[in-house]
């Protein structure tokens, strides 16, 4: 296991926590991020039960539980948020997650009063904000693929936190940490966006509020990470990409 460091400034860092190596993950491999701003954290989307330990562990070569100050969960997903009820535990954070999901969230197994700790984003968005003013927008993806989804855009690093936008079913022994071959790239993601993402309506939606953000990379919570010319071709090819109930057929068939 190693961390990735996507970024760092010496006040700013974005990492990707314990990038599994060979078989050390089963299952869909996972990303978990961490962004630490003059020494205050924010874990992204922490991952399952069964990851827990080992996120925590490579989160410690970074900072400890009482500085993570924001737990921020692109949607409700057990491979998000299965792990929660740990992170709740050993830290004090607050929950960020849409609306929708803020009364399904106790189901994981909270500790006592943790509800309390749910921030519930509107549907239109919202900001964290650090105590030096600097901001991470959530910005709405909704029904890619979740109907209440947000994305992470950090103004610093210019990573959007992308979600399962741009996700690869690929194992962790398959894995790069980076696309710098999208074309090569596309048979790992073409499946999933297909089937997953609800329509190409909401990603022309999303496309739209995403707008004119500069982008160093875009970091999915599954497979590699975008960067240089794979995310325009990323960009361009979700743009044209018929999914979800534009290929449902009667029968419960799909189109390939």
């Amino acid at each position: 296991m190693r961390n990735l460091e996507l970024y760092r400034d010496s006040n700013h860092l974005c990492v990707l926590l314990h990038e599994t190596e060979g078989n050390e993950e089963e299952g869909i491999h996972s990303n978990q991020y961490l962004i630490l701003h003059r020494e205050e954290g924010v874990l992204l989307d922490p991952g399952g039960f069964g990851v827990m330990p080992d996120v925590l562990e490579a989160m410690l070569d970074y900072c400890t539980p009482e500085q993570i100050k924001a737990i921020i969960l692109s949607h409700q997903d057990p491979d998000i948020v299965g792990g929660l009820a740990s992170w709740l535990e050993i830290t004090q954070a607050q929950v960020w997650i849409s609306r929708l999901w803020t009364r399904f969230i106790p189901h994981y197994g909270l500790p006592p009063k943790a509800v309390e700790r749910l921030i519930a984003i509107p549907d239109e968005g919202a900001r964290f904000t650090w105590n030096d003013g600097t901001e991470l927008e959530l910005l709405p993806a909704h029904f890619l693929h979740s109907e209440g989804n947000f994305h992470v855009y950090d103004p610093t690093s210019q990573i959007l936190f992308s979600g399962d936008l741009g996700a690869a079913e690929m194992s962790s022994a398959a894995l790069s940490p980076f696309v710098d071959d999208f074309p090569a790239h596309v048979c790992q993601i073409a499946g999933f966006h297909r089937r997953y993402m609800v329509s190409h309506r909401a990603v022309a939606v999303w496309r739209a509020t995403l707008g004119d953000r500069p982008l160093s990379m875009i970091a999915p919570q599954h497979g590699a990470i975008y960067r240089g010319r794979a995310i325009t071709d990323f960009l361009a090819w979700i743009d044209e990409l018929p999914c979800g109930v534009d290929c449902l057929q009667p029968g419960g068939r799909f189109l390939p």
